[in-house]
């Protein structure tokens, strides 16, 4: 699911807040450089009972965003949380009192393939990255969803990371079938990529 520009802001300020309050050295919140893009995921241990692979995730990103195209340093930001962490997130910005597997918050509008648009890029002057957004996953719904597929929870993790990424960059799935179908092939590659 997608939500709005300013509910991004919101998130992001929210997030930078957590961040700034927990030491930079604490197991749960890491940060990788790949090609410049700077990846925070972090896991909210009063609200997540499960906890999914950083490592993965943060491949994941950089894997879509370097399919995609993405040639700028970028910033996303990942909070694992649980059904009722996600559920307060979707009912405070969109407005849906029900859980949901994962949430992208974009901060650009985007429009694929959007990234090519210069004039949607804008770079943060303090760090020289571009803030793609946030994205909020349930670590239960992954978990419950790999049993219910039938298959791993790397792919279910993988599946959701790469889903959140490609609305950051624009994508959609609920407007049309051909859009819905862009973005299938789009998650199908990517998975393929990642041997999933």
């Amino acid at each position: 699911m997608r939500a709005g520009r300013s509910a991004a802001r919101a998130v992001v300020n929210l997030s930078r807040r957590i961040s700034a309050a927990v030491s930079s050295r604490e197991k749960g919140r890491q940060i990788l450089m790949v090609k410049g893009h700077k990846i925070y995921v972090r896991h909210d241990r009063s609200k997540a009972p499960y906890r999914l692979s950083s490592p993965l995730i943060k491949k994941c990103i950089r894997v879509t965003l370097e399919i995609e195209g993405v040639d700028m340093p970028c910033e996303v930001s990942v909070l694992i949380t649980g059904d009722d962490g996600i559920r307060e997130l979707n009912e405070k910005f969109r407005d849906i009192d029900a859980p949901t597997d994962v949430i992208s918050f974009p901060m650009l509008d985007f429009a694929p393939p959007g990234w090519s648009d210069p004039g949607a890029v804008v770079v943060e002057p303090g760090t020289g990255t571009v803030p793609l957004g946030e994205i909020v996953i349930s670590a239960q719904r992954a978990f419950s969803q790999a049993d219910e597929y039938g298959h791993s929870l790397e792919r279910e993790t993988a599946y959701l990371t790469i889903h959140s990424v490609l609305h950051l960059l624009g994508y959609d799935h609920t407007d049309n079938a051909q859009d819905k179908r862009l973005m299938r092939s789009r998650e199908e590659k990517i998975l393929k990529e990642l041997g999933l």
